[in-house]
């Protein structure tokens, strides 16, 4: 898997995550993806900054700092997949 595509599944997982903390599988997800950059990709040091209409993913790679940009509208079209799905509101 590339980078760009690593980052961009890692995000969107991540936001999902962070706004379901009782989602077993969107936590499991977002570490399936962190490992993916952190051992294929030799990642460390990822943080997430949002601005107006873009997150940031700030991390080192190889000893360089390096950043990539994600449209806010991309990254959350997976979260609103899930909120506006009716079985994942089931009690």
């Amino acid at each position: 898997m590339k980078l760009q595509e690593a980052l961009y599944n890692w995000l969107s997982i991540r936001m999902v995550a962070e706004a379901r903390p009782e989602d077993q599988a969107a936590q499991e997800t977002c570490e399936f993806f962190l490992e993916i950059l952190q051992e294929d990709h030799h990642l460390e040091n990822l943080v997430v900054s949002s601005e107006d209409n873009h997150y940031n993913v700030h991390f080192v790679k190889d000893g360089c700092e390096q950043n990539k940009q994600f449209p806010k509208p991309l990254i959350d079209s997976l979260l609103k997949s899930i909120q506006s799905e009716p079985k994942y509101h089931r009690q």
